[in-house]
This record gives structure tokens, sequence and C-alpha cells, in this order.
């Protein structure tokens, strides 16, 4: 059966709610509004919005024996980074200065220096695992030329604002489709870099094995890097231990081969560190449909 559509003035609400809580954090010191905020979204918004049941659902179904202690531990720990994520991305220059508070690391900087300095394409792609827009903000602030390719929001009202916010990382941003697929490919050829997330389900995408199960995966990134001579890496801004800092990796370049193939070993790359950080990585997503 179809869903009902939600009536406009329920999402309109819903915006309004937001916009008013991400507002009165933003008017608190960092220290406090990143916290915060995960904390609501841990204990208000997830049990209201259903994540509890999402987070629960999909760790059954790709580790059955988990035991309930650390099912119920990431039913909370989950949404906590979804919620520092989402102030974070809001709060501009003090996130920045956080997503490079310590060095790249990883095999892939001396291919990602190379690429830059030989004005070749590259292609960045990540999941959403720690602060997924960390590694674009560390980049940026290093003098890279990053641009994002971002998913709409259903809700347009929330797609503004979301929208406004990633700017204030860096520009450019493209929406996926045709609005952005000229100025994308645009920005690639002269040699930019574009930060790509690989891990929602994409309609239009194929099954590809991630975590053990069927996923339908997009192979938009591995066949733009195939037709403009693209560099392929994978970069990550895993959250530390102190909640605030991230230590961004530069993974090195996935080969070209098919589009299946390089896709694959991108799933594989991001399944190696959500099974090494399990809280980080948004199960709330309906990855597995």
């Amino acid at each position: 059966m179809s869903q009902t559509p939600r009536p406009r003035w329920t999402k309109s609400l819903r915006n309004r709610a937001l916009r008013l809580l991400i507002g009165g954090l933003l008017a608190l010191p960092y220290r406090w509004r990143v916290p915060l905020c995960g904390w609501v979204m841990a204990y208000v918004v997830a049990p209201i919005a259903g994540y509890d049941r999402r987070v629960r659902d999909n760790l059954a179904l790709v580790f059955p024996d988990m035991p309930q202690a650390e099912v119920r531990r990431l039913m909370r720990d989950v949404p906590r980074n979804v919620g520092r994520t989402l102030i974070e991305i809001y709060s501009g220059a003090e996130f920045v200065a956080r997503a490079t508070a310590q060095p790249l690391q990883g095999p892939g900087l001396a291919a990602l220096d190379k690429a830059n300095a030989e004005g070749r394409p590259v292609i960045l792609v990540t999941g959403h695992i720690g602060n997924y827009d960390a590694s674009r903000a560390a980049l940026i602030a290093r003098g890279y030329r990053v641009g994002a390719l971002y998913r709409p929001m259903r809700d347009a009202q929330f797609n503004d604002h979301y929208v406004s916010a990633i700017s204030q990382i860096g520009t450019p941003v493209f929406p996926r489709g045709r609005q952005g697929l000229g100025a994308m490919v645009r920005f690639l050829r002269s040699g930019g870099m574009l930060g790509i997330l690989i891990d929602q389900s994409m309609r239009n995408g194929i099954p590809l094995d991630f975590m053990g199960h069927p996923a339908m995966t997009a192979l938009s990134a591995a066949e733009m890097a195939v037709r403009y001579d693209a560099l392929v890496i994978p970069t990550y801004g895993i959250r530390r231990a102190n909640g605030f800092d991230f230590d961004v990796i530069i993974e090195a370049p996935i080969p070209h081969g098919s589009a299946e193939e390089m896709t694959q070993a991108l799933n594989a790359s991001l399944e190696t560190l959500v099974r090494q950080n399990m809280d980080q990585w948004f199960w709330i997503h309906r990855r597995w449909k």
C-alpha cells in the first residue's frame, strides 16, 4: 500500500520546529551546542521519528546475533552522532576549525597532491559516517578546490536552509540530477575535486554487496571517473573520542576498471570503516530496501 502524503502544514510545522531548535542551539557556545543537539536527537527526536526502529531493524538484518545490550546502546549512540553532525554543519567556521584541527592522514595523500598539482579531476567518495562534511571542510581549508554533490531533500523548506548551511563550509555545491549536472561536469573537467556520498539507496542503482547484503548503489562516481579520467579516492571524517575533532582519512585511489568493480571496492572501503566505528554510521537510513 502507498503511504498517505503528509499535509503541507505538517511539513511546515516540522521545519519551523527544526529551525527553532537549530537557532536556539546556535546561540550557545560550540562546546555546549554539539553534545546538546546529540542528546536531543538521541532521546527526543529518534524515538518520535522512528529512528530507534530503523536502527534496530538494520542491525537485526546485518548482525542478527548482536547482543540486545549493544543494540540498545547503538539505538542511542547512532542518533547522537547524527545530532552532532547536524548542528556541526550549521556551525560554519567553528566546525571548520574543528575539522582542520588534525593533520590529514592516509595512504592517498600523495596521489591527491599530485592530482591537484597536475589539475587532474578527483572524485572524493565518502559515506554517512562520523561527519561526512569534515573531509570536505578540511580539504577546502587547505586550499583544495572541492565541490559537493548533494541529494535534495524532499522538504523544500528544509532543503533551502540545509543548502545554505553546507555552502558556508565551502562552494560550489551541486544538486543531484539534471539541475546541477552541467555545472558539476564543467567543474570536474576544470580539474576540480567533487565530493560524493555513496551510501544511500538509489532507485536507478544496481544491487551491490554492502555489509553482506545487496544494497542499491549508484554507479555514477565510477562512471564519471572513467569518462573524465578522474582519480577516485575514498575520504572519511571519523569522529575522535572527544566528540569534537576528527581524523580525516584519505585512502589510496581506487584503480579504474568496470563501474561495478570500482563501486564495489568503494562499498568495501566504507564497510571497513563502519565495522570499526559502528556508532558513527547512519544506521537510521533505509539502506537495504
